[in-house]
């Protein structure tokens, strides 16, 4: 497998024309005080344009991200781009983190000194890691796919390949939220000969991708299928378009940065343990180096396709299957779905179970202290 260095740089004529474009926006009208009841709040999104056209600086936040060792491996085909973070204790485990949408592998940087560098970080030096964080194929620096198929089980066979062929980990761990939650799922499904554990900050049992369990249910179980259908109500017009008609909704994420930027915004205040204000738990520079990756890269589209591949290649658990490899799951309290522990016992081997007293679905942004500590207890019987 080849592996090569990588480092960010981005064109100027990139931003050149970014900045034109945020200055010629186009506003829509709005409901006089609407809030975020119509979706994005209108003004809050003007007042982080501004800041994006005027005091926002990538190339500062470039240099913070080439802080890290970057690399691109062409897996089956497709180029990948992954940090490689090495361990700083005596025997680091290697872990693999899989980001979601519309997340990235800027989710992770918090996270990834207090994995590698524990005892820097109020942990023990036997608990380092060395730590892998890819770029979903069309997502951020990863090569965007051009046929068919790119669902999570196709993601997860790639990342074991990039994890035993190209770094030469035999044994190692998966864990993730969000789609990257399912596709750690899904490693530790095909492949538990070389996946030690899973650790979850979402659990993958929303009925909408793998199904109700059969009867009989519980009544902690039957109140998480209420509370899913009213979530999916309120709040899952997203889900819908995405894996419906995605490269429609695509033409206005790749051509407007302010239209990419509300769709994305709402939901890291939707999603997060803010209070309704996405500031709460972030700073505006994370949240628009993130929204950067998607509009550097124009992955806006091919990012949402990987919602209708998903449903298309819909996994569903038979009757008697389940995750082998030993499970964690680490529930925030602000995730958008929270089941109880015996459904996810129906599906999974779960050997652990943390219930968090803070944060969200972006948990290693939002409080990647408690997400860290948590992973580095669920590993450290598992290393031999």
């Amino acid at each position: 497998m080849e592996i090569e260095r990588f480092r960010i740089d981005v064109p100027q004529g990139v931003l050149d024309d970014l900045a034109a474009r945020l200055a010629d926006t186009r506003w829509p009208d709005e409901i006089p005080g609407e809030g975020w009841d119509y979706g994005t709040d209108p003004a809050y999104l003007r007042e982080l344009v501004e800041y994006w056209r005027t005091g926002y600086d990538w190339r500062a936040q470039e240099r913070a991200l080439n802080q890290f060792d970057h690399f691109r491996a062409t897996v089956d085909g497709l180029g990948v781009h992954f940090i490689h973070a090495r361990g700083k204790g005596p025997d680091p485990f290697p872990l693999i983190i899989s980001h979601g949408w519309p997340g990235s592998v800027v989710e992770m940087l918090k996270i990834i000194p207090m994995l590698t560098d524990p005892a820097s970080h109020g942990g023990e030096a036997s608990d380092s890691f060395d730590v892998v964080v890819p770029s979903l194929p069309g997502y951020g620096f990863s090569d965007k796919p051009i046929n068919r198929g790119m669902s999570n089980t196709r993601v997860a066979r790639m990342w074991h390949r990039l994890m035993t062929e190209g770094l030469d980990y035999r044994r190692f761990g998966a864990q993730g939220g969000d789609w990257g939650g399912m596709i750690s799922s899904r490693l530790g499904f095909d492949f538990p000969e070389s996946v030690a554990g899973v650790h979850l900050n979402l659990m993958t049992g929303v009925p909408a991708f793998l199904g109700a369990p059969d009867p009989p249910l519980t009544e902690a179980e039957q109140e998480f299928l209420r509370q899913a259908r009213r979530w999916f109500d309120d709040e899952g017009g997203y889900f819908h378009i995405q894996r419906t008609k995605p490269q429609t909704l695509g033409f206005g994420l790749n051509d407007s940065p302010v239209g990419l930027a509300a769709w994305i915004i709402e939901k890291f205040r939707t999603w997060s343990d803010c209070g309704g204000n996405p500031e709460n738990s972030y700073t505006r520079d994370e949240l628009l180096t993130n929204i950067m990756l998607y509009w550097v890269n124009q992955t806006g589209p091919s990012s949402v396709r990987h919602y209708y591949e998903n449903r298309v290649d819909n996994w569903r658990f038979q009757p008697g299957e389940r995750v082998e490899a030993p499970c964690a799951v680490a529930l925030f309290p602000v995730e958008i779905n929270r089941p109880p522990r015996e459904w996810a016992e129906r599906t999974h081997n779960v050997q652990r179970w943390t219930e968090m007293p803070r944060g969200g679905h972006f948990a290693a942004m939002e409080q990647p202290q408690l997400l860290a500590e948590d992973i580095r207890a669920f590993f450290r019987g598992l290393r031999d």
